[in-house]
């Protein structure tokens, strides 16, 4: 049995400190005199906690424990979960940090955002704090120097994305259900989305941060947001297997989990014959562009994407565009310091409120937007009100260890323009098409999903003719 313990349950006095002065310095700070106690501190049972600690042999797991709200996050989660990373990270002891959830409807549904917009309304301090802990949180994830595994079961949306997406490794199951659907309430897919949206292959970030699309079990590995897909009912298996190694080598827990992954099922992607229409219509980089693309395009899929984007605060989805197309060229410090300048400008304006509201809380899904249409606002005053104005907060990161590219890429399947370019490497040496598979899929060691995306690539670009 794990040994439990209740570190990251912080105690009244610091939670309060905390809540003062909530900045980096002083939860690093903090983090050191997090004290160990038992299942029960403060009264708090197991099943009351939001966030379980558990530590087996050399792995170190976090459990999201809000079941009854699919694990919605909120500022005190992100504040438990904050210090005791950090603890861990730290440790020798620790070789590698598991986060799952203790219900299998959900892995995180998202962040809290009625709680949000009723602080903002209210003038709550900590309806700003919540974004800039998130970040700090999900930033330190993205940058975390002991190996990191997501189970990424059941939903995963919003700020459940910023809790896996930049892990090395992304366990996807069956019941994996994976969305960022923030244009639906007026707001835009940030915990990082700006970085990790644009580096998805093709347009299909964009078309998925501008839809709010939804994926499915195996469909977020071929998009490259999952790098495994494993049976949920391995999942417990894989889990003491992991913690057993007592090793942070990244190739070695690879391997381990590449030993709990599916059997081929036959899935086909179902995006894969969308592609070149997601391609072709959402490549621009005015909302207007798209619209126009997707109106020539005249297929029942471009029909309805259309519908579908008419449905999103038109801000959103302005504002999103031009965040994707800044952030495929900045580095994932710079992604996170962007969308908390651009978060200050939805916290003050109309549509955030009004979105969350119509949604979340009366549920009626009728929100009127201002503007309601793309018409009605223009690029120059989406830059004026969201990218150029001053705001009185900054998020303060340490950039030393930020990047361009995930450095853990190649635990995901191979790009599509990873694929297209060994192929025509290949090619070129005039070996036949099944030998060049062959070839690009050795490469990758029988990596699960290697094949039946190199087919799907190969086939959709025709590069055997």
């Amino acid at each position: 049995m794990p040994i439990i313990t209740s570190s990251c349950l912080l105690s009244t006095q610091l939670l309060f400190d905390i809540m003062k002065n909530p900045s980096i310095a002083r939860v690093k700070q903090i983090s050191g005199h997090i004290s160990k106690s038992t299942n029960t501190e403060n009264g708090l049972d197991k099943e009351q906690k939001e966030v379980l600690c558990q530590e087996l042999h050399g792995g170190r797991l976090f459990i999201l424990n809000r079941p009854k709200v699919l694990n919605s996050l909120n500022l005190s989660i992100i504040r438990q979960i904050y210090p005791q990373l950090k603890n861990w990270e730290n440790s020798d002891k620790c070789k590698i940090i598991i986060i799952k959830s203790s219900t299998p409807k959900a892995y995180c549904a998202g962040g809290d955002v009625v709680e949000v917009v009723k602080g903002v309304k209210n003038q709550d301090p900590n309806a700003i704090k919540f974004f800039e802990e998130e970040y700090l949180l999900n930033y330190s994830l993205s940058t975390l120097k002991t190996p990191l595994v997501s189970f990424i079961n059941g939903i995963t949306m919003g700020g459940g994305v910023g809790l896996s997406v930049h892990s090395p490794f992304r366990i996807a199951t069956e019941s994996t259900l994976f969305a960022m659907p923030e244009t639906k309430i007026g707001f835009l897919p940030d915990v990082g989305g700006s970085f990790f949206l644009p580096r998805l292959d093709g347009e299909t970030g964009t078309y998925l941060a501008l839809t709010g699309e939804r994926l499915k079990g195996e469909d977020t590995l071929y998009a490259g947001i999952a790098t495994h897909f494993v049976p949920a009912a391995r999942l417990d298996a894989l889990e003491k297997c992991l913690c057993e190694l007592h090793t942070s080598d990244l190739e070695i827990i690879n391997s381990t989990i590449e030993k709990f992954v599916s059997e081929p099922t036959g899935h086909k992607y179902s995006l894969a014959k969308y592609r070149d229409v997601i391609d072709n219509c959402f490549h621009f980089d005015t909302m207007e562009e798209i619209f126009e693309a997707l109106e020539k395009d005249q297929s029942e899929f471009s029909k309805k994407t259309l519908k579908t984007l008419k449905e999103m605060s038109p801000t959103s989805l302005k504002v999103t565009l031009r965040a994707l197309r800044s952030g495929r060229k900045l580095d994932i410090a710079s992604c996170f310091q962007m969308e908390y300048h651009l978060v200050q400008s939805f916290l003050a304006d109309h549509d955030f409120a009004e979105g969350v509201n119509k949604a979340l809380v009366a549920k009626t899904r009728d929100p009127k937007w201002s503007p309601s249409t793309i018409f009605d606002i223009s690029d120059k005053e989406i830059l004026e009100k969201y990218f150029t104005v001053k705001h009185p907060y900054s998020l303060e990161l340490s950039t030393a260890s930020s990047y361009h590219e995930y450095p853990h890429r190649h635990f995901a399947l191979p790009s599509e323009a990873e694929i297209y370019d060994a192929f025509i490497a290949q090619k070129s040496l005039k070996l036949d098409k099944k030998t060049i598979i062959e070839q690009l899929t050795s490469n990758h060691h029988g990596k699960r999903g290697v094949l039946e995306k190199v087919l799907e690539v190969v086939d959709r670009k025709k590069l055997a003719h």
